[in-house]
């Protein structure tokens, strides 16, 4: 058996995520009080209410965000979404079941770094608070919006995002997710025109994200710029696994300068589509996403050529981790 932790990224948060874990096991408790140590802010509330807490030396109530939707803001849903997913990483180390290799989406390349050994909890965790906050508040003065596009060829999502940039709008493919869907960004009026250019080329169906920023592209140069800081004052280890670069879909190895690597990773597509064929052509038969949702694991079903002894699991609650406990060992 040879097996895959995949991490979700942005857009997989739900007000409620994580609740029963963290209600049942007391691993799970201890990473959420961890990270909230280190943010200083309750990720459990977070989580659980969409309310944010937030608290001055691990103590004093410093802030409180009343609305539901603050598990929504980009500052906020990358700690939450990593967050739990390593969480759930440490249940599965009780079980002894460990990962050939890993992934994640955007934002899920942290706990996969994390998981492999290339950063600490610590440095990760707050990488993706100043990550999150820079991706949601440095970025020009407009309204942006994010699609994603079924049943149609990359090449001609390409060529109809260049023909909308031409007509002075802002729009271009973001996210790579399989071969048959990819995620545009933009702003409103470049990503609905290039909707109705894609519908009209004959893609299957275009649905808007619950994401309201132009992230991975040049409209973030600017949290770009001000995160190399932030990876300037961070060490990073050797990984003891092997982790799929988002930007092109290949392995981290020794020669690669991260820092780099991950400042670029704001402003470039990611490339999950590659993800998946080199997970294939490693021979991985067995696929846990861990963390909200199961978005990665119909990615997968899509993109794979052969099902045929696949094993494509998720992790989100209670009753999903029994499941794959029991996929596995049974």
């Amino acid at each position: 058996m040879k097996i895959s932790f995949m991490f979700p990224g942005q857009g997989a948060q739900y007000v409620g995520m994580g609740k029963d874990l963290y209600e049942k096991y007391d691993e799970i408790r201890k990473v959420f009080n961890k990270a909230s140590e280190i943010t200083n802010i309750d990720i459990a509330t977070l989580c659980f209410n969409g309310i944010k807490r937030e608290f001055k030396l691990g103590e004093e109530l410093l802030s409180e965000e009343e609305k539901g939707e603050e598990l929504n803001k980009t500052e906020n849903t990358q700690i939450a979404i990593a967050t739990m997913s390593l969480a759930i990483v440490e249940l599965l180390k009780k079980e002894n079941i460990s990962a050939d290799i890993t992934v994640g989406l955007s934002l899920g390349e942290y706990p996969a770094l994390i998981y492999s050994g290339y950063l600490s909890f610590e440095d990760g965790i707050r990488l993706l608070k100043q990550r999150g906050y820079l991706m949601g508040n440095r970025i020009p003065d407009e309204e942006y919006s994010m699609a994603a596009v079924i049943g149609l060829e990359s090449s001609k999502i390409e060529d109809i995002c260049k023909k909308v940039q031409s007509e002075n709008l802002f729009v271009v493919p973001a996210n790579y997710n399989y071969s048959n869907q990819t995620v545009i960004s933009g702003n409103i009026e470049g990503v609905d025109r290039a909707i109705e250019l894609l519908k009209e080329a004959g893609a299957k169906k275009t649905v808007k994200l619950q994401t309201n920023g132009p992230f991975h592209t040049t409209k973030l140069n600017d949290a770009k710029k001000e995160y190399e800081k932030e990876l300037e004052k961070v060490n990073f280890n050797k990984g003891k696994v092997e982790v799929i670069k988002n930007i092109d879909g290949t392995i981290y190895t020794e020669n690669d300068n991260i820092k780099n690597i991950l400042a670029d990773h704001i402003v470039s597509p990611v490339r999950f589509d590659k993800a998946i064929n080199l997970m294939e052509e490693k021979g991985i038969d067995t696929y846990i996403e861990i963390g909200p949702g199961k978005v990665l694991s119909g990615f997968v079903k899509k993109q794979l050529k052969d099902l045929t002894n696949v094993k494509i699991l998720n992790i989100c609650d209670c009753t999903s981790f029994d499941n794959t406990i029991n996929e596995i060992k049974g």
